[in-house]
């Protein structure tokens, strides 16, 4: 019998990767997404972007704002798509009330770092977050192009 190739598709939809370089994640959670039809249709076709995205807490429930997802040109007609509608987020009562408690006390704020597929369902990481200033990012930059440089000489020696 001849075995399927290992052929997985990938499970991440969308990243937020300038959530890292702004911000320092202390933790990271996961949150359930309540969605429309068509949105999950564009979803599976990859047509979301988190890049100006942010979570918010308003009357003890979590919302997700400025995420856009792209309608499909062959959605239903009937359906008035917003494309960068307010999204409700799924935690547990406890959680959202610990992450409450921290985002009003210690400054901390919620940011979207990645959307993904777990066993069929939509997924959002968030991150509880702190704001890094112009000098941490600086750092941080230096310190992205020291290992790179170093990989590379250390590739160079390798060769030799």
């Amino acid at each position: 019998m001849a075995r399927k190739p290992d052929k997985s598709p990938s499970s991440t939809i969308a990243q937020n990767k300038k959530a890292r370089f702004d911000y320092f994640i202390e933790e990271r959670m996961e949150a359930g997404l309540a969605l429309e039809g068509w949105e999950v249709k564009s979803l599976r076709a990859g047509k979301a972007q988190l890049s100006e995205s942010y979570v918010i807490l308003r009357d003890g429930e979590l919302f997700l704002l400025g995420s856009h997802i792209t309608p499909l040109s062959s959605a239903s007609t009937h359906v008035s798509a917003d494309a960068s509608r307010t999204r409700k987020l799924l935690m547990h009562r406890d959680e959202i009330d610990r992450l409450t408690g921290l985002v009003d006390r210690k400054g901390y704020t919620l940011v979207p770092l990645e959307l993904y597929w777990k066993k069929g369902r939509a997924k959002l990481a968030v991150g509880l977050a702190k704001g890094k200033k112009q000098h941490d990012k600086r750092a941080t930059e230096k310190d992205r192009d020291w290992q790179r440089d170093k990989a590379r000489i250390m590739k160079g020696q390798v060769a030799r």
